[in-house]
């Protein structure tokens, strides 16, 4: 099981669009399976970040002073973060069912949540950026993960939800406004989870 994971997950780098027509052909994972594995794949940036920022230190500029982060404050982050991230991703899926109807598409939720599943994964891979934590890297590796999980999305939306390219694009459209207000909130929350509740307190 594992291993035809392991494959039919890879199998989007190397050949997205045969990818999303298994994706829509074959028996994949169920909900819970794909939910547990998203899951699975966000423990990838919150540990790195945990690592990264107890061990090696957050650094803005190549050179810079390292600062890093007590270890009860970023585990705390760590946590607020990787719940955070499958909440987004579990919304995201479940946003994703709820809106392809107005669209004319076809698609159950087990798949949308394979298809939230396919299209995270280079976002949550770009995560072991967080082992090395300089705000130019990051951003960067950030930015590439996410260009390519938006070509996913472009990509598989028409094949998986049965529509033709132009609703697809639509589509696509509205659910990276769901993403980009999931995203704003998820960010005002933590701005005031670090002002209140849990603060960051940085090693001398």
């Amino acid at each position: 099981m594992i291993i035809m994971t392991i494959k039919s997950m890879s199998e989007i780098f190397y050949h997205p669009s045969l990818a999303m027509q298994h994706l829509r052909d074959e028996n994949l994972k169920g909900t819970s399976e794909a939910l547990f594995t998203l899951a699975i794949l966000a423990l990838i940036p919150a540990i790195s970040l945990f690592i990264g920022t107890t061990q090696i230190g957050w650094s803005i500029t190549p050179g810079g002073d390292a600062v890093k982060l007590n270890l009860i404050s970023a585990l705390n982050s760590t946590i607020a973060f990787y719940l955070a991230t499958c909440f987004a991703l579990g919304l995201m899926g479940f946003s994703m069912h709820w809106m392809e109807k107005t669209y004319g598409g076809h698609a159950s939720l087990e798949r949308c949540m394979n298809l939230t599943l396919y299209t995270a994964t280079p976002l949550l891979l770009a995560g072991f950026a967080g082992l090395y934590p300089m705000l130019w890297f990051c951003v960067a590796i950030g930015a590439v993960a996410l260009a390519y999980s938006t070509f996913l999305l472009f990509t598989g939306v028409p094949i998986i939800m049965k529509i033709p390219e132009e609703r697809g694009f639509l589509f696509c459209i509205s659910i990276l406004t769901v993403g980009l207000i999931i995203l704003v909130g998820l960010r005002s929350a933590t701005a005031f989870l670090w002002g209140t509740l849990t603060p960051l307190i940085y090693l001398p």
